[in-house]
């Protein structure tokens, strides 16, 4: 894997692996648990956040480039509790990735949602979609960069 990653999402990380593919897809799910809601200015504005279409359950997202030194990402989601994975893998992102200098999380590989080890207990579809967040936080954060 190329790329680095910000030392809370490498812990994250460092934890899926440690565990069986059993162990791994529980941890998941009680990330799913941990995801914060979306703030009152965002939860009544359902338009100011975008879909991750190639997630299986409906997941948006939107994020936040703060006008500092760092250039700090806030993350915001939004999936329903009945999609307990889709969920999981927005709450890793969010936990590993919120409040990261916008580099940094740019510099994250591509690849990373394979590094959890789940790609025999997730669907190959499920783990396009989490590929997908990555990518849409990515694209995201060069947008905001850019303008």
């Amino acid at each position: 894997m190329s790329g680095t990653m910000p030392s809370d999402l490498a812990e994250i990380v460092d934890d899926f692996q440690a565990l069986s593919e059993q162990e791994r897809l529980e941890l998941l799910l009680e990330f799913s648990d941990s995801l914060p809601d979306l703030p009152e200015r965002l939860a009544d504005h359902p338009e100011l956040l975008e879909q991750v279409v190639e997630c299986q359950s409906p997941l948006f997202l939107t994020l936040e480039v703060a006008d500092d030194a760092d250039q700090t990402v806030r993350l915001y989601f939004s999936a329903p509790a009945e999609a307990p994975t889709t969920r999981g893998f927005a709450s890793v992102l969010h936990e590993g990735l919120n409040g990261k200098p916008a580099a940094d999380i740019l510099a994250v590989p591509d690849d990373m949602p394979d590094a959890l080890g789940l790609t025999r207990a997730i669907t190959p579809l499920r783990m396009r979609g989490m590929t997908a967040m990555l990518g849409r936080i990515k694209r995201k954060i060069n947008e905001a960069l850019a303008a």
